[in-house]
């Protein structure tokens, strides 16, 4: 995620915030304007930088457009082990889409950091994430009561799903 690629990206998130803005609170905050986006992407590249954050952007291959997001982040590098975060663009959902680049990216990022635990959170009324985890071989590891307030200010549980390689 280039700072040239703002524009794209911002686009992305703002076609979609009203549906992200819960569980990718940080991620909408930061890209409130074109502006503000292109300064998230230089912070982005630092964190990449520094391999405390791995984005990868989901495009469409026919116009290149960018429609979704995989992101690794939480990573402890003592362990290794990491949290998967994804989402699409609401005109690409049901697709499998998600499902395919989740599984890409796990591959790569087992492959490549050598991680040997991946976690995945998810509300239990996210039916579509859970799909898309539970599709990529995570396993409920349990929920966690109370574990998470959204931007409207609910606190909600959040099941844990993970995966060990």
């Amino acid at each position: 995620m280039q700072p040239n690629e703002a524009d794209a990206f911002f686009n992305l998130i703002d076609t979609n915030r009203a549906r992200l803005e819960d569980f990718f609170a940080g991620t909408v905050s930061k890209t409130l304007t074109l502006e503000d986006t292109m300064n998230y992407c230089v912070e982005i590249q630092q964190r990449i930088k520094e391999k405390s954050y791995l984005p990868y952007m989901i495009a469409d291959i026919e116009t290149n457009a960018f429609v979704g997001l995989v992101d690794v982040k939480n990573i402890d590098w003592n362990v290794p082990k990491a949290e998967l975060g994804s989402f699409i663009d609401t005109r690409y959902e049901g697709q499998g889409i998600t499902s395919k680049a989740t599984n890409l990216v796990v591959d790569y990022i087992v492959n490549e950091y050598k991680f040997i635990k991946l976690l995945c959170r998810a509300s239990s009324r996210n039916k579509g994430s859970i799909a898309v985890i539970l599709k990529n071989g995570f396993e409920l590891e349990g929920t966690i009561r109370k574990d998470y307030r959204t931007t409207k200010g609910e606190i909600v549980d959040l099941n844990y799903y993970g995966r060990v390689f």
